[in-house]
C-alpha cells in the first residue's frame, strides 16, 4: 500500500477545490487517497462499566462480560469485552477519515455492506486502545447506477504495542448526492444538539502507522471454549430468537455513539421514503449473532475471526418488537489447529438479514 502523508492529502484537496462537485471528481479524489492512514490522536480506554453496558445492548449475559469471578473461571484476569465491542470506538476512530480525508459523501448516504473482524487477543478492562485507520481500497461503479465502494481498515493495539484486532469495513456510498431540503430539515429536527465538545488533546505520541509490514498474525487462545473433539462437521447449533424493540435501538445508539436517525426517528423515515420502518444497527445485529455463537462455544474470547455480509435491515415497528431468528451449523473443523468455522443464518420472518456470516473459533 502506498504511503501518503498529510501534505499529499492537502494537495489533493486543494486540487479538488470547493463548490459543487461531480461524482467523477469525488471518485478521482477518493481513489487518490487510497493508502492514506493515520493514528487516532487519543487512545480509547476500555472500562468495566462500558463492557457491561455494551453486553446488555447485544443481550449477552456471559460471565466474562459481567463478573471478575466469572471471568476468572474462564481463564481471564478481568472482564473481557464482547466480540463486537469494537463498534463502540469505531465511529470515533474513523471520524477524521470521513471529515477530512474522504470528502463529497453525505453520511446519510453511506451504507455498511460487509464487516470483517480479525481477533489477536480479547479486549479487556484497562486496555488503552490505539487505532491506525486507513482507506484500504476503492472502486467507482457507474452502471447500473453510480456508487462508490470502499474498504476502510483499522489495526488496533494496546498500550504495550500488542495487537488486539484488525478490522475491515466495506461501505457503499453515493457520491455527490444531494439531500432534499425537506429531508435535511427533518434530520436537523431530530439530531442531537451539542453546544460544546471538549478537546481531549493528543495522548498518542507516535508516527502514523502502527504496522507498516504484514498484518498482525497472532490469534487468541481457546481459554474456556468447549473441546474440539466434541464437535462434528454439520452439527447444528440450537436455534435462538432475539426480540428487539425501539428501546433496544435507542439504547444501542447511545452506547455506540451512532446518531443516525434512521435507527430511531419515524419522522425521518417518513421524509426519506424507501424504508418500511426504523432499522436495527448493522453492528447491533452482528452483535446478537456473536452472542448466539458465544453461548454455544463457551467463551467469547476464543473468537478468531467474524465475517458478515449485510443484505437486509431488521425493521422495528413502533407498536411491537422485531424477532430476529438465528440458526447455525459447524461448517468445517481443522484437527491440526483445533479451529472450527461456524456458519450463521439470521432472519426476520422469511427475509435473510445476512448474506454470508461465519465465525472462526479456537477450541480446546
Amino acid at each position: 500500500m502506498a504511503e501518503l502523508n498529510d501534505e499529499t492529502l492537502k494537495s489533493s484537496l486543494d486540487v479538488l477545490g470547493s463548490g459543487e462537485l461531480t461524482p467523477e471528481q469525488i471518485a478521482e479524489h477518493t481513489a487518490s487517497v487510497v493508502g492514506y492512514h493515520y493514528t487516532v490522536d487519543d487512545y480509547y480506554e476500555v472500562g468495566r462499566e462500558e463492557i457491561r453496558k455494551h453486553a446488555m445492548a447485544v443481550q449477552d449475559g456471559h460471565p466474562t462480560h459481567w463478573s471478575e469471578a466469572g471471568a476468572k473461571e474462564y481463564g481471564h484476569d478481568t472482564l473481557v469485552a464482547h466480540p463486537t465491542f469494537v463498534s463502540v470506538m469505531g465511529i470515533i476512530a474513523q471520524r477524521k477519515l470521513f471529515d477530512e480525508v474522504v470528502t463529497g459523501y453525505d453520511l446519510w448516504q453511506i451504507m455498511q455492506t460487509d464487516q470483517r473482524l480479525i481477533y489477536h487477543q480479547p479486549m479487556k478492562v484497562g486496555d488503552q486502545l490505539i487505532c491506525d485507520v486507513s482507506l484500504d481500497s476503492f472502486r467507482h461503479i457507474t452502471s447500473p447506477e453510480t456508487v462508490d465502494l470502499m474498504v476502510t481498515k483499522n489495526i488496533i493495539c494496546n498500550q504495550y504495542d500488542e495487537p488486539i484486532m484488525t478490522t475491515y469495513t466495506s461501505i457503499a456510498a453515493r457520491p455527490g448526492l444531494k439531500v432534499p431540503a425537506e429531508l435535511a430539515e427533518s434530520i436537523d429536527h431530530v439530531m442531537m444538539k451539542v453546544d460544546t465538545i471538549g478537546d481531549p488533546g493528543k495522548t498518542v505520541h507516535r508516527e502514523g502507522g502502527l504496522y507498516r509490514g504484514a498484518d498482525p498474525a497472532e490469534r487468541p487462545g481457546a481459554y474456556g471454549a468447549i473441546d474440539f473433539d466434541t464437535l462434528s462437521v454439520g452439527q447444528e447449533l440450537p436455534p435462538k430468537t432475539f426480540l428487539v424493540s425501539r428501546g433496544n435501538l435507542a439504547n444501542y445508539a447511545g452506547i455506540a455513539g451512532d446518531p443516525n436517525p434512521i435507527h430511531f426517528s419515524d419522522h425521518v423515515i417518513a421524509a426519506a421514503g424507501g424504508m418500511e420502518d426504523v432499522v436495527v444497527h448493522g453492528m447491533q445485529t452482528m452483535g446478537l449473532g456473536a452472542t448466539y455463537v458465544s453461548e454455544f462455544i463457551g467463551d467469547p474470547a476464543a473468537f478468531c475471526e467474524y465475517n458478515v455480509r449485510f443484505t437486509s435491515p431488521v425493521y422495528v415497528p413502533a407498536d411491537d418488537s422485531a424477532a430476529v431468528d438465528f440458526t447455525g451449523k459447524v461448517k468445517s473443523l481443522d484437527p491440526q489447529t483445533r479451529r472450527g468455522t461456524i456458519a450463521l443464518t439470521a432472519k426476520q420472518g422469511d427475509r435473510k438479514i445476512f448474506g454470508r456470516a461465519t465465525v472462526v473459533v479456537q477450541f480446546n
